[in-house]
């Protein structure tokens, strides 16, 4: 009788440190930072990257409970998902709310008069890497923060 065939562990690939659906509304941005703050204790993020990646996060996310949906739209839902891996935090954000035209590349901050628009600016500037695409019917953000 033949010994069976070893088969070779495949490591497997870990989803999401943090993944989360629910409705875009104001609420659901302290729910992700409570979320967050568990998530940079279990994974020992350092705290200036935790800081910077969140500060870029909470912008971002704001936005789009503001401004990604006509008022009074239905089904106003988001999903935010980060990942930690070798002190580099990723993160996706993604929503259903309105397509939007824009060039990162030509935010800037607003002069100190300005009573609103320095979100994006913010979040450039705390971010090592922030993009947008709009896919399949969905916006989504990409973010990454640390070396």
């Amino acid at each position: 009788m033949s010994e069976p065939a070893e088969q070779a562990e495949r490591p497997e690939q870990p989803g999401p440190a943090l993944a989360l659906t629910a409705p875009a509304e104001p609420d659901v941005v302290e729910q992700v930072q409570e979320r967050l703050a568990d998530l940079w204790e279990s994974e020992g993020v350092d705290p200036g990257t935790a800081m910077r990646f969140e500060m870029g996060l909470v912008e971002i996310l704001g936005n789009i409970v503001e401004h990604a949906y006509a008022p009074d739209a239905p089904g106003r839902m988001l999903t935010v998902e980060v990942e930690v891996r070798d002190g580099v935090v990723r993160g996706t954000l993604g929503d259903n709310g309105q397509p939007i035209a824009i060039d990162l590349s030509s935010v800037t901050m607003p002069d100190e008069d300005a009573e609103s628009g320095r979100g994006l600016a913010l979040a450039l500037a705390a971010l090592d890497e922030l993009a947008y695409e709009r896919d399949g019917g969905r916006n989504r953000w990409h973010l990454r923060c640390g070396t």
